[in-house]
């Protein structure tokens, strides 16, 4: 008797080591065919630089061109002030550049309203020079000539007024000319432009994706483990209890 629950225990874990390499070559299988059907590893890397050289293209052909003209004054002080002084108001007058008075006085000359000229002007200087640069920006090369011409007049005339008492006299270093080339970037730039930027968020996708595949190998190894011959055999070990009351009753009879 003994010899037959022995035979039927190992028939039944011979059962159950075929089924589970069964199951194990079924899920390699699946695996393989996973493998087979799914994207490369770097698809976001192309997929997405194509689409920012597409995006970067269609915004350069779509977008109007914009056209910059710039005009120069020049702080230049009388025989009574230094130089460094005349450095120091040349800063204090770009700052003043887009203010509204100054804005105001080039209003009529430039044609546009204020609102609209506050946002296509601007005014730089260096440190280092008392020159300011007035740069007016629109969709036609003229106007932008206009816009810059208009600023620095008015720029002039407002702070001359005040030359007496501060000793420094702005005065037209250079007018603006209608420009020929757009200051906006062409369509082949802003493809260049959208395919590295494309390029750059692909490989940020590529750098986040390997700690979701490390999970799902992990994953997959503990199935694999599950369903291995061995575990198994722990499963159909008896546990610690009924053991003993095997015992206790083979020694009743």
């Amino acid at each position: 008797m003994a010899d037959t629950a022995d035979q039927k225990k190992s028939d039944q874990t011979k059962a159950e080591q075929r089924k589970s390499e069964q199951r194990k070559s079924d899920h390699r299988s699946a695996k393989k065919a996973r493998t087979r059907l799914s994207a490369p590893v770097w698809w976001p890397l192309p997929a997405c630089a194509l689409l920012g050289l597409a995006a970067g293209g269609a915004y350069g052909v779509l977008k109007a061109p914009e056209y910059a003209a710039t005009s120069y004054v020049v702080a230049v002080p009388d025989d009574t002030t230094e130089p460094a002084t005349a450095l120091g108001f040349a800063q204090a007058y770009a700052r003043i550049a887009t203010s509204n008075s100054t804005l105001a006085y080039a209003q009529p000359r430039a044609g546009i309203s204020a609102h609209r000229l506050r946002t296509q002007v601007r005014a730089e200087t260096s440190p280092e020079s008392p020159m300011i640069a007035i740069t007016g920006t629109s969709k036609s090369p003229a106007e932008a000539a206009d816009i810059a011409n208009a600023v620095a007049d008015a720029l002039s005339l407002s702070s001359n007024q005040a030359a007496k008492n501060t000793g420094v006299q702005l005065l037209l270093f250079n007018q603006a000319v209608a420009p020929t080339d757009p200051a906006s970037a062409s369509a082949p730039l802003s493809g260049a432009v959208g395919l590295c930027a494309g390029g750059l968020v692909g490989g940020l996708w590529m750098l986040a994706r390997p700690g979701r595949r490390r999970t799902d190998e992990v994953v997959a190894e503990v199935a694999e483990v599950a369903e291995s011959p061995v575990a198994g055999e722990f499963a159909t070990l008896p546990a610690q209890g009924e053991h003993t009351t095997a015992k206790e009753k083979e020694s009743v009879r």
